[in-house]
């Protein structure tokens, strides 16, 4: 017979109870900061110092069965994979969140299928979901959360998505601004950076075809250029930059766009005057790089306005109107 490890007891509410002198229904009002019960402060105190000393930590999922709704904001673990200026937006988001009493989780399946997705995150009974893949998404995955009682859905999108409270965010446009300002700087012959890195394609692949979009209008031609996010990759692409007959760059992001100029300058090519260079996010390194580096800067909605604009739709079924993410250039010498 299989039996528990010894001296690993599962801590229950009960124990905290015993330890504290109270009801199991102080220890739930106290730990779950339930509105509408008053409980002392000294015996809060104690409360909180037995949970303490126990170790107890109370049990999420039972407490929203209790609660009839859940606490938890989703999102696809995508944004992970975004980009510095996305995961710092994300981490403010957490923290906004967190004010609110919601608790942001990460969900790392990957789904060629959006309802399939919509399925596997509907089993944990989220609150709301927020996908910054908004493109990938549809009325059938929407309306699978929606009978899982989802009720805030928000997307960042280049079109609307049914269902789902959308912020109008279009990859393309950024891949559009850096080709503009790229082929009024005189440069015909653009590659662009499509990063080899799990996760990214999903904002490579429009941002390359906003450029390829631009170019088609002028005299003036793209070609995507594969890179892995390392030292090795970046410097092998480098020394056969010549032969790609290249005379401009939009590099993905920041990161990228830093990872290539030094491997570059190595190798003897100069920026600008070799390849113009621009990458996206204006990120703080954009400024320090050796030339300072041209960008796309993304001019994303506050987290706190996200936030807010979920818990309305958690609570209201709706919200105000959001402002699109506008894509800007930011010209520096590296173009």
């Amino acid at each position: 017979m299989v039996g528990k490890a010894p001296g690993f007891e599962t801590v229950t509410s009960a124990d905290v109870a015993r330890l504290a002198g109270v009801s199991r229904a102080t220890v739930s009002f106290v730990l779950n900061n339930t509105q509408g019960h008053r409980v002392s402060a000294p015996t809060c105190d104690r409360v909180l110092a037995a949970a303490r000393q126990l170790g107890y930590v109370p049990h999420a999922a039972a407490r929203s069965l209790r609660a009839g709704k859940s606490n938890l904001v989703l999102m696809p673990a995508s944004v992970s994979a975004a980009g510095r200026l996305v995961s710092d937006w994300v981490d403010a988001l957490h923290s906004a969140l967190d004010r609110r009493g919601y608790v942001t989780v990460l969900h790392a399946g990957r789904f060629d299928d959006p309802v399939d997705a919509a399925r596997a995150w509907a089993e944990l009974r989220p609150m709301a979901v927020l996908a910054l893949d908004g493109d990938r998404y549809t009325a059938q995955a929407a309306e699978v959360l929606n009978r899982a009682g989802v009720r805030g859905q928000l997307a960042f999108a280049s079109r609307p998505v049914p269902g789902m409270y959308t912020v109008s965010f279009d990859h393309r446009d950024v891949g559009a601004v850096a080709a503009e300002h790229l082929i009024a700087q005189g440069r015909t012959r653009i590659g662009v950076i499509m990063p080899h890195e799990r996760g990214l394609t999903a904002f490579a692949q429009p941002r390359l075809v906003g450029a390829q979009r631009v170019a088609a209008r002028n005299v003036a031609t793209v070609t995507p250029v594969e890179l892995a996010y390392s030292h090795a990759a970046a410097m092998d692409l480098a020394k056969r930059w010549k032969s790609l007959g290249l005379d401009a760059v939009f590099a993905y992001n920041d990161e990228y766009a830093a990872l290539l100029m030094h491997a570059l300058r190595r190798q003897g090519v100069s920026v600008p005057d070799d390849v113009a260079v621009v990458g996206a996010d204006d990120l703080v390194m954009a400024q320090s790089q050796d030339p300072p580096l041209s960008t796309v800067r993304l001019e994303l909605p506050s987290a706190e306005r996200i936030a807010e604009i979920l818990v309305e739709l958690v609570e209201n079924g709706s919200a105000a109107p959001s402002p699109r993410v506008e894509a800007r250039l930011v010209h520096r010498r590296s173009s």
